[in-house]
């Protein structure tokens, strides 16, 4: 708070004590009032509103300056009221207790729609385990009765079901995994595995290297990340895969590169934004635009750097990067 922004705001009160002082004036004067004694009596009037008004001045700047200070230093502003005080004047005691019921009426909400969500999800995860319960019946059905016909369109169907668990479960994921040394070539091998059927069936060459590495992740959500790559790559008419490691100092990167049609210029910086499809979704209609998204959700939650390149036509190439610190060392 600046002294000229509190003058400016005072204006209003300083025109009315002129005025009134004026008056004053005037009836001293007609009582014959002595000039000495208006002169001191109106020094000490003015001496007076002058150190009121300061010692005002003085007490709401030091706790406007310091509510300024705080919400300028707040990551979360609507944490702000955790650090104020209630001060001793009546319109900065007003202001925080509105400020404090504001809070409170906030975080109410808050927790009101954490319920609701959680109960959502609750009730989405129970209905994939319901969901997958006939799919899986069917599968079994299909394989004894030697008719692989709808068999692909089962996996598929029990794939998009895991992206629905998958994308309920990102946003509380701490809660639901457990990080320790895992090797890539197995959580990629079970990855291939699952896949290969439609691989086999679309003449599609994948190949391998370099992923004798162990990474710090949970293996279970780093399979279902690879498993969006690869569902991506099968996707978008690639007729090869290739998925490398790559070894440093301070970090392992795994590689998995594709040689379908790529993705434009112009949609490169925005493919892990929800529901993005860019020009690519719009000639592809089974494209959703929320694979990649939740691969990004689900990195950002493991603590991985996820990064693309591509040229449209050529390659697409996502990097998964796993950080490492001192407190842990491979063998």
């Amino acid at each position: 708070m600046k002294l000229t922004e509190f003058i400016r705001d005072r204006l209003t009160a300083y025109l009315i004590y002129a005025i009134t002082w004026a008056l004053v004036l005037v009836f001293l004067i007609a009582f014959q009032v002595p000039a000495e004694a208006i002169i001191i009596v109106s020094i000490l009037v003015l001496l007076g509103v002058t150190a009121a008004e300061l010692w005002a001045f003085l007490r709401k700047k030091g706790y406007y300056d310091k509510l300024t200070s705080d919400l300028s230093q707040l990551d979360k502003k609507y944490l702000l009221s955790e650090m104020l005080d209630e001060p001793e004047f009546l319109d900065g005691r007003i202001l925080y207790s509105t400020i404090c019921e504001a809070d409170k009426s906030m975080c109410e909400h808050i927790a009101e729609y954490r319920r609701e969500s959680s109960d959502f999800r609750e009730y989405i995860e129970l209905w994939v385990h319901e969901i997958k319960l006939p799919v899986a019946g069917l599968q079994l059905m299909c394989h004894n009765d030697g008719n692989t016909r709808y068999s692909e369109q089962l996996r598929r169907i029990d794939e998009y079901i895991e992206n629905v668990l998958y994308y309920a479960r990102s946003g509380s994921a701490e809660k639901d995994y457990i990080i320790k040394p895992v090797l890539l070539k197995r959580i990629f091998g079970d990855v291939a595995v699952r896949n290969r059927g439609e691989l086999q069936e679309r003449g599609i060459s994948l190949s391998t290297s370099d992923l004798e590495y162990e990474v710090m992740t949970d293996g279970k959500w780093l399979s279902f990340i690879l498993g969006q790559l690869m569902s991506n790559s099968l996707k978008y008419e690639a007729t090869e895969i290739t998925v490398t490691g790559e070894d440093f100092a301070d970090r392992t990167v795994l590689n998995f590169r594709d040689n379908g049609i790529g993705i434009p210029v112009s949609d490169l910086p925005h493919i892990f934004e929800k529901s993005f499809t860019g020009e690519n979704g719009r000639t592809h209609t089974k494209s959703t635009g929320m694979g990649l998204y939740i691969v990004k959700k689900l990195c950002d939650r493991l603590g991985h750097a996820v990064e693309a390149s591509s040229v449209q036509g050529e390659f697409t190439e996502i990097a998964i990067i796993f950080g490492r610190n001192e407190l842990y060392r491979f063998e």
